[in-house]
């Protein structure tokens, strides 16, 4: 016969114990990681949309009220040079990276239009994404491999999610 831990404890402890463990679970504390954050975020004091790959982020950042997309390794601990993807007539919005760093998804709005585009690293290439049926795209995120992108697009008022597959 199988006897439980709690049964052998007066109901009283057993109770007090449960609160704790509960308790113990539910308080997780959160802190930045001060050394990494301290390095990294000095070029501005305004980042938004984080995106993590595996040792990349990828993050909106304000600089000279103008917002731009950029890339850290967070081996280096050094933001990486993305030639031909923040330009000055455009605006991002939201941004993903794959988890090897070689793909950058973003949306970025430029002259009136809100658009998709994927930018491959290694080749320094935009490649822009058609969305159909037509809709206003807001957020985009890449899949870890870089080869599927999930797309939340607005349609006639109603929020809607398009999962598209990249080509290699």
């Amino acid at each position: 016969m199988k006897i439980s831990f709690f049964r052998k404890i007066p109901i009283g402890l057993s109770s007090v114990l449960c609160l704790l463990l509960l308790n113990a679970c539910g308080s997780l504390v959160m802190r930045p990681i001060y050394n990494l954050n301290g390095i990294i975020f000095k070029s501005s004091t305004s980042y938004r949309e984080p995106n993590l790959g595996t040792e990349w982020l990828a993050t909106l950042v304000s600089k000279n009220g103008k917002e731009k997309i950029e890339l850290i390794d967070l081996r280096s601990r050094r933001v990486v040079s993305l030639p031909g993807i923040n330009s000055s007539d455009s605006q991002p919005i939201s941004v993903s990276v794959s988890a090897n760093g070689e793909k950058l998804a973003f949306i970025r709005q430029r002259a009136g239009q809100t658009e998709v585009l994927i930018y491959r690293r290694k080749l320094g290439t935009l490649q822009r994404l058609e969305i159909t049926p037509k809709g206003v795209p807001r957020r985009v995120t890449l899949d870890a491999s870089g080869r599927v992108l999930a797309v939340q697009v607005s349609r006639g008022g109603n929020w809607q999610v398009d999962v598209i597959r990249l080509s290699s």
